[in-house]
């Protein structure tokens, strides 16, 4: 997964959204205690910095190094850059100090679908608080991620379908909001397996900001890397003309998912 998004981590961390508080809030109140956080596949920390309010400790893992290195900082935020080549001994080390049954919240942000998920889950469950510990995935879709008009959605959606050649195939769980991600984990009451629940992300957006978050899909820089400029200048000019101006703000609203279980 690291490849995917080292090029861009510059990108990313002004580009990508943050979330909102009361989904936060929400998952707190469901953890008895409030401990210890685990933010995995942080990025640039934008889901991280959100936990803070509701945990003592926040840790947040990444695969890739690059990212880690534009991830937003805080004196109770640790983050850990977790290569392929670690073991699970050496991640409870890591996250929990050495010890099992010692994460009261474990968070995912738009990144689940990258992982090796029977991997990912077998550690979850070791570090899982028992009972008590909860774990929430969630994601927007990368490119139907909001509504904002007739042109300005045709081009997207023309945009998008020049993409799909190039997406990682584990994409398709974002494209699919999640309903066929595999997520065995008892649900309470915050989405299911196969049924995860709807979300919204409220944005105001300038078309820089648009642009930014484009250019920091990983699709646009495998493509790229294969000589395929899927951002040229006119595909640019389209979008920004449907936008409706270069310094046009607007109020847009993202779709997103989420599936919240324990074990």
């Amino acid at each position: 997964m690291a490849r995917l998004f080292d090029k861009q981590a510059a990108i990313y961390v002004q580009a990508r959204p943050t979330y909102p508080k009361e989904w936060y809030s929400k998952l707190a109140a469901l953890t008895p205690q409030h401990s210890l956080a685990w933010d995995v596949g942080t990025g640039s920390g934008q889901a991280t910095v959100g936990l803070l309010e509701h945990y003592d400790q926040v840790v947040g893992s990444d695969i890739s190094e690059a990212q880690l290195n534009h991830a937003i900082q805080h004196p109770r935020v640790r983050y850990i850059h977790t290569p392929t080549s670690i073991s699970d001994d050496e991640m409870v080390d890591l996250i929990g100090g050495g010890h099992e049954n010692s994460v009261d919240l474990v968070t995912v942000a738009t990144a689940v679908h990258w992982f090796d998920l029977p991997h990912f889950y077998s550690l979850v469950k070791r570090l899982l608080r028992k009972p008590g510990g909860i774990i929430a995935v969630w994601c927007y879709n990368s490119m139907d991620f909001m509504v904002v008009g007739p042109d300005f959605d045709l081009a997207m959606k023309r945009l998008h379908e020049n993409c799909l050649p190039f997406w990682d195939p584990r994409a398709k769980y974002a494209f699919e909001g999640y309903r066929t991600l595999p997520f065995p984990f008892e649900s309470v009451g915050l989405g299911r397996e196969g049924e995860p629940i709807t979300l919204e992300i409220p944005r105001e957006l300038s078309f820089q900001g648009v642009e930014g978050m484009l250019r920091s899909y990983s699709a646009v820089t495998t493509a790229k890397d294969q000589g395929v400029d899927l951002l040229s200048e006119d595909v640019i000019k389209e979008l920004q003309r449907a936008w409706g101006g270069h310094d046009l703000i607007r109020s847009v609203t993202m779709k997103a998912c989420m599936l919240v279980g324990k074990l």
